[in-house]
């Protein structure tokens, strides 16, 4: 046939020839979806009947083949629908074929499973269960196992995730002879979490005064918990005075202000201060006892290598023996007086001196003699030059 018969064909013709196109297509196809259906592989079947044990698929044969009820999970399928499924069991004229659809979905979950451990992929699913050990976890239709040790962040000794919590997780390792899966949620739980330090610490500054929670003491120091991190406090950081024993008066669980002394971005460890929130006692000994600031103390009793004194509330001093007033070494409770000429940094007591004390005071009454002696006038020393000159002169 010519291009103008084709024109010319009448339409019954036409409809034909289509008709017979289509025939050639559907027998193509249906062979394609028999060859497919006995090597076992995934086809996709339209659903013809549903009874309350089987659904009934058109597979192109005399009888549909059957699908139990029990292999759908929920809802059942409805006549006209597609489902994917795989042969079970081969038909005759007897009896229908027997597929799976649980098994198709099984198939192409592996096949898609194998393809994410390949390529690392974080994968969403749900705790089916708990057991000895760990939990097992639903993984796109398959059975999963996670131990307890790739549950949480550093392991847990037991479970914590109830069923039915949603969870993501990586697979760390497939079995595809014997079907095993294994699965961490701990991996996905360091990812986020080294993601969330790296932000913390991107908005963390030194020199920033913050709050913090008590979460270990050890001889050396506190553990804190900073924004979900940990960092320390060292013991020479936990107080001014006597750090050994502030550090007894503090609590698990206490929460305390701090001062961000050290944050090491590249490595995300933080270091904190206590005492660098409150006044440095050293600074206000400086200002309330100046240098050469005179006071009267008392002695409480020998330190080695001199006196320990009693100045005011619980400020104390010592005093070296080699200064000492002029009167020898005092006695415990004697009252004597002194002159500041420094703090010790390390014990926060006044540095004190009788000695300078005493030159001190000898310097005012020189200087108060030498003020109220009567002042000579030039013709005074002259006169006073020549009596003297005449007196030699006689003798």
């Amino acid at each position: 046939m010519n291009d103008m018969e084709e024109k010319n064909a009448k339409p019954e013709e036409q409809t034909g020839q289509e008709q017979e196109m289509s025939m050639e297509q559907l027998l193509s196809q249906q062979g394609e979806v028999s060859e497919k259906l006995y090597s076992r592989e995934i086809i996709q079947v339209k659903v013809v009947e549903v009874n309350s044990e089987y659904v009934f698929a058109d597979i192109g044969e005399k009888k549909e083949a059957i699908i139990p009820v029990a292999e759908f999970d929920g809802k059942l399928p409805q006549p006209g629908e597609e489902v994917m499924a795989v042969l079970e069991k081969r038909g005759d004229e007897n009896r229908n074929a027997v597929l799976s659809h649980r098994k198709a979905k099984e198939k192409i979950s592996w096949q898609w499973l194998e393809k994410a451990f390949a390529a690392k992929e974080r994968i969403k699913g749900k705790i089916l269960e708990q057991v000895k050990g760990g939990y097992i976890v639903d993984v796109s239709g398959l059975r999963g196992f996670m131990p307890l040790s790739l549950s949480e962040l550093g392991g847990s000794p037991k479970h914590y995730l109830p069923v039915n919590a949603k969870i993501k997780f990586y697979v760390t390792d497939m079995d595809a002879k014997n079907r095993k899966i294994i699965v961490s949620r701990r991996q996905v739980l360091e990812e986020d979490e080294k993601i969330r330090r790296q932000e913390v610490m991107g908005q963390t500054k030194e020199g920033q005064v913050t709050r913090v929670v008590v979460s270990k003491i050890i001889d050396t120091g506190l553990f804190v918990r900073y924004q979900g991190m940990e960092g320390f406090v060292n013991l020479s950081d936990v107080a001014w005075k006597d750090p050994q024993e502030a550090l007894k008066s503090y609590k698990r669980g206490q929460r305390i202000k701090v001062k961000i002394l050290k944050a090491d971005k590249e490595n995300q460890k933080l270091v904190f201060g206590i005492k660098q929130t409150m006044p440095n006692p050293l600074d206000l000994l400086k200002r309330k006892f100046p240098f050469k600031t005179s006071l009267r103390v008392k002695v409480i009793g020998p330190a080695e290598g001199g006196l320990k004194v009693h100045v005011a509330s619980d400020i104390y001093g010592f005093i070296p023996e080699t200064d000492y007033g002029y009167d020898g070494v005092p006695q415990k409770d004697e009252e004597v007086n002194a002159v500041v000429v420094g703090v010790n940094p390390q014990s926060y007591e006044l540095k004190l001196s009788m000695k300078r004390y005493q030159e001190m005071e000898d310097r005012k009454k020189v200087q108060q003699y030498l003020k109220g002696a009567p002042k000579l006038t030039l013709g005074q020393i002259l006169t006073e030059a020549d009596d003297n000159a005449g007196d030699q002169g006689e003798i």
